[in-house]
């Protein structure tokens, strides 16, 4: 099974996050969705290897989606796939810099994170 990890000090939205994903992604098959509201969690669980996609809200507090990101692709080998959900499309520029692999705008979109999240996860194709 694939283990999402998302991170998010607002309920609502590891609730939407949740309610978008399901219970299974086209092309990845089911998926368990482990839910974090604090730093210290985020890494517990990346320390433990057993995250496949991680999808942080860059609107978290105290600890930022973004930093987040950037000191996760920084200090933890072999870091999963990140997707960052951000509030303002002029922050793209700021995922790019935290190391993300995608980005996802808030409000949670039904329709597009589960495609994103999919596509993260997919196996990529071997060189011919």
């Amino acid at each position: 099974m694939t283990t999402v990890l998302v991170y998010s000090d607002d309920r609502t939205t590891r609730a939407a996050v949740r309610l978008a994903l399901g219970s299974t992604l086209p092309g990845v098959g089911p998926i368990d969705i482990v839910e974090t509201a604090t730093l210290p969690a985020v890494l517990k669980h990346l320390d433990a290897g057993t995250v496949d996609l991680a999808i942080f809200d860059g609107e978290a507090t105290p600890a930022g989606g973004f930093g987040v990101a950037k000191q996760v692709k920084d200090e933890v080998e072999d870091a999963p796939p990140i997707l960052l959900l951000v509030a303002r499309p002029v922050d793209a520029w700021l995922a790019t810099w935290s190391g993300a692999d995608g980005i996802q705008p808030l409000p949670v979109d039904p329709v597009d994170l589960p495609r994103a999240a999919a596509a993260l996860l997919a196996p990529v194709p071997a060189a011919v």
